[in-house]
């Protein structure tokens, strides 16, 4: 039995590989939480480099293992659908600092909210990923509606990078949902360890804990909204998509204690993010006027003579963009010393 992988006929995944593949992504999550949750401690530098290095290892041994078994566009589209969700889930670290401050979690406990916020996101996002799909398969026009989200949230996320930035000393301010939850549902204003819940005066309380992997969760929500249409702009293999996204979360939770008070030295990181996110929504509108079938538009005729952004160009623009905005922003941190 076999499943479609992409729109193109050529491109089949076989049933059998997705599911031994979400086995395994499962099986690393389940061993980050015995080996790394269970025990409530803060890592140390030497624990949180190693882990991250070993995730960034895994994926790049998956991405060439897509290379040599599928082909070499496909592996080109894997490290370059990685590396951009990567680098957004980057930017998802800011708001995970300010969460975990704003409720005053302490460091021994975080891994277990961000572990299981991980995996919701994770879930999420396979949802908007198998919507995505569908309604590319259906409607070719969606590629206009999501190169125009990723331009507005491009010129957004430029405009906020030149005007104040961001800062992981900001407050968190909860959405309707936690706010719902706080209301409305019996919580402790104590944390009690890493617990969720907890008995008082003979009955079952959520504690703090619980809340803040909402808040995570719902977080992570919005910020699928630009990174699952960017990466679509780069593959339309929901295969690709979905082992992309799950590579760039895998080790997310070592990372945030990796780079730490780092975060606030990548100075230049949301614009180098809003030019990575406007060059694939101008791939992403060039790719449907290629294929345009709108009525309004040429005569409902796809459009020619257009420049093609190739996979290859693509990888090369954003590894050069996360280059030099990464570079600019580690000196820019050192001169305002």
């Amino acid at each position: 039995m076999e499943v479609t992988a992409s729109g193109g006929t050529g491109d089949v995944v076989p049933l059998w590989i997705w599911l031994a593949t979400i086995g395994g992504i499962a099986a690393l999550f389940v061993f980050d939480f015995v080996a790394h949750v269970r025990k409530a401690h803060e890592p140390s530098f030497k624990e949180s480099t190693f882990w991250s290095l070993v995730y960034v290892a895994m994926a790049i041994c998956f991405g060439f293992g897509v290379w040599w078994f599928w082909d070499h566009n496909h592996g080109i589209e894997f490290f370059a659908g990685y590396i951009t969700e990567k680098s957004l889930s980057v930017d998802n670290l800011f708001v995970f600092v300010i969460i975990m401050k704003s409720f005053q979690v302490p460091r021994e406990d975080q891994q277990k909210a961000l572990l299981i916020g991980i995996v919701l996101a994770l879930i999420m996002r396979g949802i908007f990923i198998a919507l995505g799909a569908a309604a590319i398969d259906r409607f070719s026009w969606v590629f206009y509606i999501f190169g125009l989200f990723l331009l507005y949230t491009a010129a957004h996320l430029a405009i906020e990078s030149f005007s104040s930035g961001k800062k992981s000393d900001e407050e968190y301010e909860p959405n309707a949902l936690v706010k719902w939850f706080q209301r409305n549902l019996r919580t402790t204003t104590q944390f009690h360890g890493n617990a969720l819940t907890v008995t008082k005066d003979g009955k079952r309380h959520f504690t703090p804990m619980v809340v803040v992997i909402l808040a995570l969760g719902m977080t992570d929500l919005l910020f699928a909204l630009d990174s699952i249409p960017a990466i679509y702009g780069l593959t339309d293999a929901p295969f690709i998509v979905f082992t992309a996204n799950a590579f760039a979360l895998l080790g997310l939770l070592q990372l945030y204690f990796l780079l730490g008070g780092l975060l606030d030295r990548l100075v230049y990181l949301g614009f180098g993010l809003a030019l990575i996110l406007g060059f694939i929504g101008v791939k992403l509108i060039l790719h449907a006027m290629e294929e345009n079938d709108l009525p309004f538009l040429n005569g409902g005729q796809p459009i020619d003579g257009l420049p093609h952004i190739t996979t290859g160009l693509s990888l090369a623009v954003i590894v050069g963009i996360l280059a030099v905005t990464t570079i600019a922003s580690l000196v820019r941190s050192r001169s305002m010393r």
